[in-house]
């Protein structure tokens, strides 16, 4: 399961359960509509706290969407997930495809994430820094 929500900051982008190749290509296909309607994009909140692994066919989809976000000139992007597996997953990914120093990791075990991830997406407040 996937959505795509507009926002004023850029996108929200939901993921959730076990998410098969055929899925992420019509994830890709619905992203390239709607950035295609979009001169620039901002920012991305990227909500995977009920994502399962990924199999490899989906992580290579994942990967081209990653890139497609990027060259719409997102500048930060926030990620929350729910495992360690999944955080090590996507870490990888990240920086395979030259979008992880742009990202910041939130744990939903905070219940302040979605306000760190958009004050990070919004203004530069880094929730690794305020952390420490």
């Amino acid at each position: 399961m996937y959505t795509i929500e507009k926002t004023d900051y850029g996108f929200k982008l939901t993921f959730g359960g076990f998410i098969q190749k055929q899925e992420m290509v019509q994830w890709l296909t619905e992203s390239e509509r709607v950035l295609a309607t979009t001169p620039r994009v901002s920012g991305l909140l990227i909500d995977m706290s009920g994502l399962k692994p990924l199999p490899e066919e989906s992580q290579e989809e994942l990967k081209k969407g990653q890139k497609l976000y990027k060259a719409k000139g997102v500048a930060r992007i926030a990620v929350v997930l729910a495992t360690s597996t999944l955080k090590m997953q996507f870490t990888r990914i990240g920086k395979e495809t030259g979008v992880y120093q742009n990202e910041r990791y939130l744990d939903t075990s905070d219940p302040d994430w979605e306000r760190k991830g958009i004050d990070w997406i919004k203004h530069g407040l880094d929730p690794d820094r305020a952390a420490t």
